[in-house]
């Protein structure tokens, strides 16, 4: 039992196109023994086989999902039997907004799993409809929806490489434009529209949140450092309580209008201040690079 923990005992599901392939493949590449579409009722008899299996099972994913039809129903009453047997396991959920998925599917052709003569925009809300709950206890959700495969498992490597096995929480500073949607994955949203904005500064309008002149412009107000010492306070009272419940990943999601000046800014610094309170960091910015009109309208 000692060699079990959340980490190398990984429960894959989410929403089909979602990236569940790339995500067991990703796991496998880093030594996880990786099992696709397992029946839920198996779960607890499989669990116990990794248990008392030799050194080479102690890592393992495992796809549940949709496809499991009826079956997918037994996965509640699976995760109460582990939970009783005392058994700790992850939930990774894949997520995906449904404009995107769409569009996954048609340049695939493939069949939904769900598949009710053709009508595809139908077969994915079923889905997310029925997926709701699951999701709802996840460990970590994750929005494919801007994610190259590549991202993906950069992401994947950064949770369950070898080099991050004693890493107690994984924060993610992830910034964005409200014009472009709030990150579907974002555990915390905070939006910095109330901050000085450079869009309105000429020669600021064409920079980003990562280029000095920018930085210095929202930096100095008095407004963004009040509000730095305040969120920081925040984030060192939050933090530990996340983890002490359980929690292995958290996406804070920084937010401005267009995701290119104040919120890049806020998310950098911000990500700076995690890492010195000793925080394994990753900062991304969803929208660095979309341009287009407006920006100005706060």
């Amino acid at each position: 039992m000692d060699r079990i923990n959340k980490h190398s005992f990984i429960i894959i599901t989410g929403l089909s196109g979602a990236g569940k392939t790339h995500t067991i493949r990703s796991l496998e590449d880093l030594g996880y023994f990786c099992v696709d579409n397992l029946p839920p009722s198996l779960l607890p008899k499989f669990a116990e086989i990794c248990r008392e299996a030799k050194e080479k099972m102690n890592q393992v994913a495992i796809v549940i999902d949709i496809r499991g039809g009826e079956f997918f129903k037994d996965l509640f009453q699976a995760l109460h039997d582990l939970k009783k047997q005392g058994f700790p396991y992850e939930i990774i959920f894949l997520d995906a907004s449904t404009e995107v998925l769409v569009k996954r599917f048609k340049e695939t052709r493939r069949r939904h799993p769900l598949s009710s003569q053709g009508r595809l925009l139908e077969d994915i809300l079923l889905e997310k409809d029925r997926l709701v709950e699951i999701r709802g206890i996840a460990n970590k959700v994750i929005d494919t929806s801007e994610l190259t495969a590549n991202e993906l498992k950069n992401q994947l490597i950064e949770l369950y490489g070898p080099e991050n096995d004693k890493v107690r929480l994984h924060v993610t500073i992830m910034s964005f434009g409200y014009k472009y949607g709030i990150p579907l994955d974002a555990d915390l949203v905070m939006d910095v529209r109330f901050l000085p904005n450079p869009y309105y500064i000429e020669q600021f309008r064409d920079h980003t949140g990562r280029d000095a002149d920018v930085r210095d412009y929202v930096l100095q107000s008095s407004v963004t450092v009040e509000f730095l010492v305040q969120y920081n306070d925040l984030l060192r009272f939050l933090l530990p309580h996340y983890m002490r419940e359980g929690k292995t990943h958290l996406v804070i999601a920084i937010g401005c209008t267009g995701g290119r000046h104040r919120s890049v800014t806020l998310a950098e610094t911000i990500g700076e201040m995690l890492t010195h309170h000793k925080y394994h960091v990753s900062v991304r910015h969803r929208d660095i690079l979309k341009k287009g009109a407006g920006e100005e309208h706060q």
